[in-house]
C-alpha cells in the first residue's frame, strides 16, 4: 500500500498538503482531503514496481481533450497524469497540452497532433534516451537534459525526417497528403526553431537549421519523386499554420530558464543514485522535499512520489479531537497549483530526520524508513498558519531514483 501525506492546520479546520496549507471550513476539509488523493497519480515509480509501462512525462497543462492510446486501455488525460512510453497521444481538433518529460523537459502539443514517445530513459546518463515519433500534426519541444548529454540520444522522427536536438526549443510539424488542400502547404515534415538548433536528415542528407529558422522535407507522395525533390531544404519564410498556441506564453518563459533548470534537475538526479546509506538518502530526500516546496516546483513533488497511492493522516478537526482518515486515488494536481499560488511566507524547521534499512538484509540499497518532525508556517489565502507534525515515509530505489512508496503523518 502507498500513502500519501497530508498535514492539518494546527488552529484552524484545514488541510496541508506536501508543505502546502489550505485553510478551509470544517465542511470542506474531506472534499479537499479527497482531492489530494490522486495528487500520486502523477509519479513515475510506481509504473516501474508494478511492471506496467514505464512513463516518460506529466501532464502539466490541458485543455480539451488529450487522448493517451496503449496497449490496453485508452484514457483522457488530466493535469497530473503519467503518461508511459509507447502510449499513443492524440489531441482532439482544438485540445492543447503541455507534458514536462522526466529529463526537464517540455512538450506542447498541438490540436490535431498525433506522436508517442518510442523510447525514453533518464537515468543521468550519458546513454540516456529520448525518441518521440511525431505521425501527425506539431508540437513545441524545449528539451530536457537528454539533449545535452546524449545528443545522438536525442531525436524526433517522422515518416520522411529525422530531427536530431542540439539542446534547443523546436517546433516539428507534420503536414499528411490529405493536409495539402486545407492547408495550401505541401505534405512533409517541417522544423521550426525557437533557440538551439536541430538538423533535419532526410533522403541521405542533413541540413542544420538554426533559430528563427524553417526546415522542410518534402513527402513523396504518391508518386515516386526525384531523389533530389527529396532533400531538406530551408524555406524562405515561416509558414503560416505556425501560430502561438494557448500556452506559448508561458513555454516562452520556461524556455528561458530551461539550461539553468536542466543543469540542475541533472545535478539533483546523479546525486541521488549515489548513496544507499539510510541517514544520508533520508536527509537529502527530505530536503529535496523542502526545497521544491520553497520554490512551488509542483511537478518536482510530484515525481518523488508513487502512483498507486492512498492517503493515510490523522488530522484535528475544529473540535480538537483527531481523526483517521485514509483515501483512494483522486484528484490533486488542480489542488497543488492553487495552493502553490497562494502560498505566501514559507518556513519550516527539520527537528530531527532519521533513517533506517528496512526489508531482507537490512543492506545495500533495501527500502529505508524515513521519520521526520517538523514545524511550519506562513500564509495561505492571506491567512497565517503555524503548526507541528511527525511525517513518515517509505522510500524505494527505482530506476536509481529513491521514491515514496508510502507515506503519512499526524499532528502534534
Amino acid at each position: 500500500m502507498t500513502n500519501a501525506k497530508l498535514l492539518p492546520n494546527a488552529g484552524n479546520p484545514g488541510l496541508k498538503s506536501w508543505g502546502f496549507l489550505y485553510v478551509v471550513s470544517q465542511a470542506t476539509l474531506l472534499a479537499l482531503l479527497w482531492l489530494a488523493a490522486c495528487w500520486a497519480g502523477s509519479a513515475h515509480a510506481a509504473q516501474a514496481l508494478s511492471g506496467a509501462p514505464k512513463s516518460f512525462a506529466l501532464v502539466f497543462r490541458v485543455e480539451g481533450e488529450l487522448i493517451a492510446t496503449g496497449a490496453d486501455v485508452k484514457r483522457v488525460l488530466r493535469v497530473g497524469d503519467t503518461v508511459a512510453v509507447g502510449e499513443r497521444i492524440t489531441a482532439g481538433p482544438s485540445a492543447e497540452g503541455v507534458l514536462k518529460t522526466h529529463d526537464g523537459g517540455y512538450i506542447a502539443v498541438r490540436p490535431g497532433a498525433e506522436f508517442m514517445a518510442k523510447q525514453f530513459v533518464a537515468d543521468g546518463k550519458p546513454t540516456d534516451t529520448s525518441l518521440i515519433e511525431l505521425f501527425k500534426g506539431g508540437l513545441r519541444i524545449i528539451s530536457g537534459w537528454i539533449g545535452k548529454i546524449n545528443r545522438q540520444g536525442a531525436r524526433v522522427s517522422t515518416t520522411t525526417a529525422t530531427i536530431g536536438i542540439r539542446g534547443t526549443d523546436h517546433e516539428p510539424f507534420v503536414l499528411l497528403n490529405d493536409d495539402e488542400d486545407a492547408t495550401r502547404f505541401k505534405p512533409g515534415t517541417y522544423d521550426k526553431v525557437n533557440q538551439g538548433g536541430t538538423t533535419l536528415e532526410a533522403a541521405g542528407r542533413s541540413i542544420d537549421i538554426d533559430p528563427g529558422k524553417v526546415g522542410f522535407a518534402s513527402s513523396p507522395g504518391k508518386s515516386r519523386a526525384l531523389m533530389t525533390l527529396l532533400f531538406p531544404v530551408l524555406l524562405d519564410k515561416v509558414p503560416a499554420f505556425y501560430v502561438p498556441g494557448k500556452f506559448d506564453a508561458e513555454m516562452d518563459e520556461l524556455s528561458k530558464s530551461a539550461q539553468v533548470n536542466n543543469e540542475r534537475q541533472l545535478d539533483a538526479k546523479r546525486k541521488q543514485i549515489t548513496s544507499c546509506t539510510p541517514t544520508d538518502v533520508a536527509k537529502r530526500w527530505v530536503k529535496d522535499l523542502d526545497q521544491h516546496i520553497v520554490r512551488g516546483d509542483t511537478e518536482s513533488i510530484l515525481l518523488m512520489f508513487a502512483q498507486d497511492v492512498r492517503v493515510k493522516a490523522s488530522v484535528r478537526g475544529a473540535n480538537g479531537k483527531m481523526t483517521e482518515l485514509e483515501l483512494q486515488r483522486a484528484e490533486f494536481a488542480d489542488s497543488i497549483v492553487a495552493a502553490v499560488s497562494s502560498l505566501r511566507d514559507y518556513k519550516h524547521r527539520r527537528i530531527t530526520i532519521e533513517g533506517r534499512p528496512v526489508g531482507a538484509g537490512e543492506s545495500g540499497c533495501t527500502p529505508i524508513a524515513v521519520k521526520s518532525i517538523v514545524i511550519e508556517e506562513g500564509r495561505q489565502a492571506g491567512k497565517p498558519y503555524r503548526f507541528e507534525s511527525e511525517e513518515k515515509y517509505l522510500l524505494e530505489q527505482v530506476d536509481g531514483v529513491w521514491i515514496a512508496v508510502q507515506a503519512e503523518t499526524r499532528q502534534r
